[in-house]
């Protein structure tokens, strides 16, 4: 239940013609301390509760427990949750051994687009592709906790 991931702006959409799978998101949270967050999230007809524990200090490592819910269930606990639901679309991207999560925001958060991989190792190799840009793994400004109560629009 550790979760090692690394988190990297995009450059270009490139990525859009290799993804494999897509679907739309909507989460909020229950709970953004980065001690401890509690997320619900809708993906196309499922529904999730998350709890997130707080990151190592290079950024790259923490508790995570996720579990499915009833769809309806999750839309009652998202209509409870902090100030502002993030709506976002997913693309899944194969890359060598691994596959990237590729999340182009909406909303008040348009413009911004996060490359995710998720790894088992913090200093595991992988293949970066042209479209991978700056890391942003430990700058807590891009964890979605922090975007669902400061929008990028207002950064």
């Amino acid at each position: 239940m550790v979760e090692i991931e690394r988190k990297f702006l995009i450059t270009s959409k490139n990525f859009i013609e290799k993804s494999h799978t897509k679907y739309e998101i909507a989460q909020g949270y229950l709970n953004s301390n980065p001690e401890r967050t509690v997320r619900i999230r809708l993906r196309d007809k499922q529904g999730f509760i998350t709890i997130k524990g707080k990151s190592n200090q290079e950024g790259t490592t923490r508790f995570e427990w996720e579990k499915e819910i009833n769809y309806i269930e999750a839309q009652q606990l998202l209509a409870l949750c902090e100030e502002y639901v993030i709506s976002k679309t997913r693309y899944l991207v194969t890359e060598g051994q691994h596959t990237f999560e590729v999340d182009i925001f909406h909303g008040d958060n348009d413009g911004l687009i996060i490359a995710e991989i998720e790894l088992t190792d913090a200093n595991e190799m992988f293949e970066k592709p042209e479209w991978l840009g700056e890391e942003i793994t430990n700058q807590k400004q891009y964890y979605n906790s922090y975007i669902a109560t400061t929008p990028f629009k207002d950064w």
